[in-house]
């Protein structure tokens, strides 16, 4: 009898890859649920008795999934599939119940090796060899998800060296006008003014800037948290802009170059203001950013009074390769 599989996450890039690297004779009828809700139904409905499950969702996220079918004791044996791959992450997840966890981007390998060390590997025969569903893939999807990898990888080096934990959101992913781009970063404003750092890259037919703005407010925690000394001077707010522009941007960076199987060089990183508004910051670079491929992302460190935004703005002229690298991905 085959085994209700539920692949619960919110790209589809993700499921599709999820689904095509589950072992071909694994005996299994699967289901996807494209957010935690979704994915409570289902396994309510006793289509999950396998759930893989992705940690940042809308409407309801991992966590909470988890934390639904521990206080319901619903039968779901439940391995996380996730970007944030921060130890607490780990730590989390099976405190409330996870089997397992498994590091996006997915390898058959991994998934494998703990199908068969929990004993849940079972052998089809005939007709019930496992036949991956067909799923569609957009250029958007898959950019969304690539951000998603790259964001945890840099997540977890600024846990590493703060000793804290990074809360993770959806990674916003849209082709930008820069009058687009000005109502993106309107909610920063909500927090009062923000400082910006600047930092060039370029690769084989992609280039852009890693722009990386930190919210005022977050320089004193940010400075105590680094240990170092005189957190209200104006040299220590450039230092820890730039030692955190440094470990956001370049892990960031590494993550896609991993993903797009590519190397990025990075130019010396520029403060573009100081205290400043969004307009002001984007007035004065209207011009180069006149249309791009905009990748967000906003950390927030746990218990502390800390927020930065990481945006990747490539420019329209790597729109084509990006397709081309990203093409692999969507076949």
């Amino acid at each position: 009898m085959s085994i209700p599989v539920l692949i619960c996450d919110d790209s589809a890039l993700a499921r599709k890859q999820m689904a095509r690297t589950l072992p071909k004779e694994w005996d299994v009828d699967i289901h996807f649920a494209a957010n935690g809700a979704e994915g409570i139904e289902a396994i309510r409905a006793g289509k999950g008795e396998v759930v893989f499950l992705d940690l940042n969702m809308p409407v309801m996220d991992g966590y909470e999934v988890l934390e639904i079918i521990q206080k319901e004791d619903l039968p779901a044996l439940v391995i996380v599939v996730s970007g944030d791959i921060q130890l607490k992450a780990h730590e989390r997840v099976k405190a409330l119940g996870a089997l397992d966890f498994i590091q996006k981007p997915v390898s058959a390998e991994a998934i494998s090796h703990i199908l068969q060390e929990y004993g849940i590997l079972t052998i089809a025969t005939g007709d019930g060899i496992n036949d991956s569903p067909m799923i569609e893939v957009d250029l958007r999807d898959a950019c969304q998800e690539v951000a998603n990898v790259a964001m945890g990888r840099a997540a977890d080096l600024l846990a590493k060296l703060l000793d804290v934990f990074v809360l993770l959101p959806i990674p916003n992913v849209n082709v930008l006008e820069v009058s687009e781009l000005t109502m993106t970063l309107k909610a920063t404003e909500e927090n009062g003014t923000i400082s910006a750092l600047c930092q060039g890259f370029i690769g084989a037919g992609i280039a852009g800037e890693a722009l990386l703005l930190f919210h005022d407010s977050s320089f004193q925690d940010m400075a105590k948290l680094m240990g170092l000394a005189n957190p209200e001077d104006a040299n220590t707010e450039i230092e820890v802009m730039i030692d955190t522009g440094n470990v956001l941007i370049g892990a960031f960076l590494n993550g896609i170059s991993e993903q797009l199987h590519m190397k990025f060089s990075q130019s010396h990183p520029v403060v573009l203001g100081r205290h400043c508004t969004v307009n002001d910051l984007i007035h004065d670079n209207a011009e180069k950013w006149a249309r791009t491929l905009a990748m967000e992302i906003n950390y927030r460190i746990e218990g502390h009074n800390i927020q930065c935004d990481l945006l990747l703005l490539f420019t329209e002229e790597s729109l084509p390769t990006l397709n081309y690298k990203l093409g692999y991905l969507l076949d």
